[in-house]
């Protein structure tokens, strides 16, 4: 099976097999601040989605087995170019991630940290991809007979492989709560949690991310800017923040905002509209 399920652009669900995208959803978002100025795409529907997922298929071979998984930099700042920097600069020893055509990953090289996630995000599900995996390093792969996707097992993974200061992405405030605890079972190591895709989170889901993580994108999320104006103790950026909710998470922003020289703050930012 080649199937790979997304959520992205507006949460819409988009399907793609054999490198051709065969369904699309109504996105719940229609206008993303990050897409017109980077694709100038000013509003998003089905057309739009389309055309862009068929971009990223041609332009770096996204869901096929011509992946180009190094990239640089995409945005001057987000997460995985956070995460990037914290690897160039030896801060974490590895970062879980999640790639299509692999599913949980354990990243080492700041450009495969770019590219597995500067241009992708909410992979709900994926299939193996041999030339991804085989691009990525087997042993890199949770489970590369089925691309299965658990950023918890991941993490355990990386344990046992020996790696002391770990990131991890999470869309899921289960996931998060789970993984503080797998931290305190394990003396020695530090797991550093950053939530990512929270578009939608009800209130007592975006609670849990400030709660337990590290580092939150807000994305389009209405519960996560709410929650963030009480509990978050740094913010960067204004159109879509990011927020940390430890003193540890903005350390790792302020290195993010150093190794470019600094954020530009522009008055007339727009936000996704709408919220949800």
């Amino acid at each position: 099976m080649d199937e790979h399920i997304l959520e992205a652009m507006g949460k819409s669900k988009i399907v793609v097999k054999k490198g051709q995208v065969v369904e699309v959803g109504e996105p719940l978002i229609q206008y993303c601040p990050l897409f017109h100025k980077y694709r100038g795409i000013e509003e998003l529907d089905k057309k739009t989605i389309k055309e862009n997922i068929e971009f990223r298929i041609n332009d770096f071979g996204m869901c096929t087995p011509h992946r180009d998984v190094k990239m640089k930099d995409f945005l001057s700042f987000g997460i995985s170019e956070t995460l990037s920097t914290l690897l160039v600069h030896h801060i974490i020893d590895c970062a879980v991630m999640v790639c299509e055509g692999a599913g949980t990953i354990i990243i080492t090289d700041p450009e495969v940290c770019q590219g597995a996630g500067g241009r992708i995000s909410g992979i709900i599900s994926t299939s193996p991809i041999k030339e991804i995996i085989n691009s990525l390093g087997y042993d890199n792969v949770l489970d590369p007979e089925n691309a299965t996707i658990n950023q918890i097992k991941g993490v355990e993974k990386a344990i046992k492989k020996g790696y002391n200061s770990i990131a991890v992405t999470v869309a899921s405030s289960e996931d998060a709560v789970n993984l503080r605890k797998l931290n305190l079972e394990n003396d020695g190591v530090n797991i550093y949690i950053f939530a990512v895709h929270v578009t939608g989170l009800d209130d007592q889901e975006a609670q849990k991310m400030f709660d337990h993580a590290d580092v939150i994108t807000a994305c389009a999320s209405k519960t996560i800017r709410e929650i963030a104006e009480e509990k978050a103790i740094f913010q960067a950026g204004l159109s879509i923040p990011i927020y940390a909710g430890t003193e540890k998470g903005k350390e790792f922003l302020l290195k993010r905002i150093d190794a470019i020289g600094g954020l530009k703050q522009k008055k007339d930012f727009k936000i996704p509209d709408p919220l949800i």
